[in-house]
């Protein structure tokens, strides 16, 4: 091991002896060549948390330009930056990008000074800056904190000869290619548990816990058979919408209600996350009540409805309703976030674009659903809630695998580029 030294710098912490200290502008210039006119002979790029990919020009996701002369051109092996809104640490940050192309001209970009120069060792650093939240630490307090140019050309890096270099580079491509492997194996055994569950309560919420019972045809396309005995009824019939306000401004005296797409559940908090901005006021949302069915009309088509567990308010743009005597909501939570019904919200739904399609209350409550007897209601929603706990306790123990896999390459990188560990 090489006898170390303080690099001086505290998220670097100790280099070996024989390797030196640069700032990034000493290697690699700011640079921002606006494509203008030629902006037709360039593809478009967008910086990921998996690095710079190609993206459609024709992409709908998020913001468009009208044209992309306003852009500016990414070459490969240069540098790209996103240093706004640093309090968000689950973003992109840092890429060193394989093509040339387009990029949004609020990026920030570094080209080597010298052609050829290698860079794949100083975007592991940059990169392990990132995974350790420095750069978010760097830009100030509030949502606008941002880093500059500037900022970037003067960041100290820790830099060994080419030579070793090259070796760290090669030596962590290798054992990232290792710890991904076993990160998408975790991540794929993790789907196929989503999918076994939404499976399971989709058959067991159409057609319900006994096998043997004799089956019909429900008259109903995304429902299919259903036993015999139960019924076909409208939304409408079992609940009743809702629409009291609340008159409260004062946001320490009311819970809000948040509604998640991926969780499937309305959660309790202080914050309003379906948007990412905090309440200001809690004047004017509507009131929710524990067992009251919350719906995003935008975004039902994608799961965002489910059962409240608590007394609150919510969004004014959800739509809330409430049993009528004799229905459990908890079966109907169930029931309402299988893809199948989900696909009846887009079938009912109307507007421009899918993330401006909305499912209205008036075509919501149209939508025919089955009517189980309660005792059955009742046993359903015992069994779905002990399978389905015990497939999110082995979710949840992937989840921890994947996450110590993460949390053991963010450590093999920072010990590498840093000389702390050498390349064996």
């Amino acid at each position: 091991m090489s006898k170390m030294k303080n690099s001086g710098v505290a998220w670097i912490g100790e280099i070996p002896e024989g390797w030196s200290l640069i700032r990034f502008k000493d290697k690699w210039k700011n640079i921002k060549e606006i494509a203008g006119e030629a902006s037709d002979e360039y593809e478009r790029l967008a910086l990921t948390l998996n690095g710079v990919i190609k993206r459609p020009k024709d992409d709908s996701e998020g913001l468009q330009p009208k044209a992309f002369d306003g852009y500016q051109i990414l070459r490969e092996n240069n540098f790209i930056f996103k240093m706004i809104d640093l309090q968000n640490i689950s973003t992109s940050r840092v890429g060193l990008s394989p093509y040339t192309g387009l990029v949004s001209p609020a990026y920030i970009r570094f080209a080597p000074k010298i052609e050829g120069q290698f860079s794949k060792y100083t975007y592991y650093f940059l990169m392990s800056m990132y995974y350790n939240c420095v750069y978010n630490n760097l830009g100030g307090d509030g949502v606008r904190s941002a880093l500059n140019s500037s900022d970037m050309g003067s960041f100290v890096i820790p830099f060994p000869d080419d030579e070793t270099q090259h070796k760290i580079a090669k030596y962590i491509d290798l054992q990232k290619v290792k710890v991904d492997s076993l990160i998408a194996n975790v991540q794929a055994q993790i789907e196929k548990l989503k999918a076994y569950k939404q499976s399971l309560i989709t058959e067991i919420v159409t057609k319900g816990l006994d096998p043997s019972v004799p089956m019909k045809d429900s008259g109903v396309e995304w429902i299919g058979e259903i036993p015999k005995h139960w019924g076909v009824t409208r939304i409408k019939n079992l609940f009743d919408l809702r629409n009291e306000r609340n008159d409260e401004a004062d946001l320490s005296k009311v819970n809000l209600i948040s509604l998640y797409t991926d969780l499937g559940v309305v959660q309790h908090s202080d914050i309003v996350e379906t948007t990412g901005n905090r309440a200001v006021t809690a004047e004017g949302y509507k009131f929710v009540h524990k067992n009251d069915i919350v719906v995003n009309i935008i975004l039902c088509w994608m799961g965002a409805v489910g059962m409240s567990n608590y007394n609150g308010v919510t969004s004014p743009a959800y739509d809330i309703y409430s049993p009528k005597d004799g229905t459990l909501s908890e079966y109907y939570h169930y029931l309402f976030r299988t893809q199948r019904f989900n696909g009846e919200c887009y079938r009912y739904g109307r507007g421009i674009m899918l993330m401006r399609w909305r499912t209205y209350s008036t075509e919501f409550r149209s939508i025919d659903i089955p009517c189980p007897t309660y005792d059955e209601q009742v046993a359903i929603i015992a069994h779905l809630k002990s399978k389905c706990n015990q497939i999110d306790q082995l979710i949840a123990i992937k989840q921890k695998k994947i996450d110590k896999l993460n949390e053991y390459k963010k450590s093999l990188i920072y010990e590498y580029v840093t000389g702390k560990k050498e390349v064996p």
